[in-house]
């Protein structure tokens, strides 16, 4: 992620500062590293070898028909990393722009169902973006419209872009001279297009859709005569019969989408763009109309589609995955950010049950990033997401003088153990543990506090299961109480998990053989801990329950114990559930 109140100069000024220092040591490594950022940098590096550029355009493409989504956040910060990637491999001595491209200029073909006033755009289905009313009424057209929300969407997160309008790209003539090689070359874009196409579309095929001079409406029709001379189409209105003659230039044609993606990388000169893997071969069609173009298609890779829970493919009319915006209220734009960097060749659930652990995930990769030696820096996610620089972890100082981080798994069994979703509560017991720590001093941790306590409320309280004990897991609960008891007040999580091991192998020793104590004595079954999520937590999974002890308080941890060896734990979420049900 970019600050977002960096200039240029200052983005500029941040790649100088990362590569202060050991330059060539860290331009040895960024050459060698296998992060992926880095192995498409290497991409751009040779074909700039091959090419003989001396600048490099990165290009993201947007249809704004829709708002700006996921999925556009993942294809902006993906490019972003490469970018930056690519800037350290070369000392930033070589010019780059990131542009991102509105395609604008496109048909609308449905009224979206989530705009208001559907009767001002029902009238002008088939008309460029930029041609339809805002149905929102605060911009000239509904495409203006919606390339402002993408510009906002953007510059919320500090990203660093040049945005082009493909209307005015087309209207400017900055298009002209490709439009005319396309036409020029017409037959030999036309062999690439028609393998691709059934049988009827290919008899009315062109890659010309002209604007009609009185609907302007894109139309979807044959190409009578082609005049090369003039540069101009001759076409048919198939409702009137009329007989229409249409320069290519000047935005009085567009492009179907495909020789339209082929003719930017080539009018603009774009070096770098990635795609999903369901555009694999448009991406390959585009790619082969822009070398009958007589120039090279640009360097990138096809990232997997995200999956909803059911690891179905998530798709925005059937609304089964998340929105950005539900993942910002649960947890950071940086855990976001990390989601977008793991692995962006795998196809990735993305639902509101990975969110925990990308928060926690990022806040140990900030934590490890300074006692890292250079390469294994650049492998770190930290590294890409903060443009190498991330920020000191925030760590908070306990009572025993130890400094260590809460992760967004302990807040979370913090809210559900400490009876309030007031963030003042819960900062009543950090601050317990961690006498000096503060909202004002720790904003991030603030921030990760009311984090977890609205994902705790919608989503880990209602599922949460709680169990009576056995007559054997009673037995060891009380003897972990009445251990724990003498060390009240304390905040030493170690020392309070020693005896949560000790009590442990007391009543669920490892008698396999597998685990043993440092001393050599038997280890701990793993039902051990079972037992104390399951009945204190309601839950199969939980934190290192010493560490969890030290925060929430032993005192308050030995009352847990009572209440759900008594059943009161259970008795109170079973009343939460039938709460919901009225």
């Amino acid at each position: 992620m970019i600050d977002p109140a960096m200039t240029d100069a200052a983005i500029t000024d941040n790649v100088a500062e990362v590569c202060a220092g050991d330059l060539p040591g860290l331009i040895e490594a960024a050459a060698e590293s296998s992060a992926w950022p880095f192995e498409e940098a290497r991409k751009i590096v040779a074909r700039l070898e091959r090419t003989g550029k001396n600048e490099v355009l990165f290009e993201t493409g947007y249809g704004p028909s829709g708002l700006p989504h996921i999925g556009t956040f993942g294809e902006v910060a993906r490019t972003t990393m490469v970018r930056h990637a690519f800037r350290i491999l070369t000392a930033d001595k070589v010019p780059t722009r990131l542009v991102a491209f509105s395609d604008d200029m496109d048909g609308l073909r449905k009224v979206p169902d989530n705009i208001p006033n559907k009767d001002l755009v029902t009238p002008h289905l088939g008309k460029p973006l930029t041609q339809v009313p805002d149905p929102f009424g605060t911009h000239p057209s509904f495409g203006a419209h919606n390339n402002a929300r993408l510009m906002a969407f953007l510059d919320a997160f500090g990203f660093e872009y040049s945005f082009m309008s493909s209307t005015a790209c087309y209207q400017a003539g900055q298009f002209d001279s490709t439009l005319l090689r396309i036409l020029e070359r017409y037959d030999a874009v036309m062999d690439v297009m028609l393998p691709s196409l059934r049988e009827e579309r290919a008899q009315s095929y062109s890659p010309f859709l002209p604007i009609h001079p009185v609907t302007q409406v894109v139309m979807q029709v044959a190409i009578d005569e082609i005049n090369h001379q003039t540069g101009c189409l001759v076409w048919t209105d198939p409702a009137t019969g009329e007989r229409y003659e249409t320069p290519v230039t000047g935005g009085h044609c567009k492009l179907q989408w495909k020789p339209d993606w082929a003719m930017r990388w080539v009018a603009l000169g774009v070096d770098y763009e990635m795609a999903g893997k369901d555009l694999i071969d448009s991406v390959k069609l585009s790619g082969d109309i822009a070398r009958v173009l007589g120039a090279e298609p640009p360097e990138g890779f096809n990232y997997e589609l995200f999956l909803d829970e059911k690891g179905q493919k998530i798709s925005k009319s059937k609304g089964n995955g998340l929105t950005i915006e539900d993942w910002l209220t649960y947890a950071s734009p940086e855990s976001l950010s990390l989601f977008m960097y793991q692995k962006p060749r795998e196809a990735k659930r993305l639902y509101f049950d990975v969110i925990p652990r990308m928060a926690d995930d990022y806040l140990t990769f900030r934590e490890k990033f300074p006692k890292q030696a250079v390469r294994e820096q650049l492998l770190n996610p930290a590294w890409h997401i903060h443009q190498g620089q991330p920020p000191a972890a925030e760590l908070v100082e306990t009572a025993t003088g130890s400094g260590s981080s809460l992760s967004f798994a302990m807040l979370l069994n913090l809210v559900a153990v400490a009876n309030s979703e007031e963030p003042a509560v819960l900062w009543g017991f950090i601050r317990r543990y961690a006498p000096s720590a503060s909202p004002a001093d720790h904003p991030g941790l603030d921030q990760l506090v009311g984090y977890a306590v609205r994902y705790f409320r919608d989503f880990v309280r209602p599922a949460k299961v709680y169990r009576a004990a056995t007559e054997a897991e009673h037995a060891a609960l009380a003897d972990l109480a009445e251990t724990l008891k003498p060390m009240a007040g304390s905040t030493d999580g170690e020392a309070l998990q020693a005896l949560v091991y000790e009590v442990g192998r007391r009543h669920f020793p490892d008698l396999s053989g597998k685990a043993k104590s440092p001393d050599g004595r038997p280890g701990v079954s793993q039902q051990w801990f079972s037992v104390l999520y399951q009945i204190l937590l309601g839950q199969d999974r939980g934190p290192r329950f010493g560490s969890f002890a030290a925060l929430f308080g032993v005192k308050e941890t030995c009352a847990l114990i009572e209440q759900g060896l008594s059943g009161d734990l259970m008795a109170e979420h079973d009343a939460f559930l039938a709460a919901r049900q009225i």
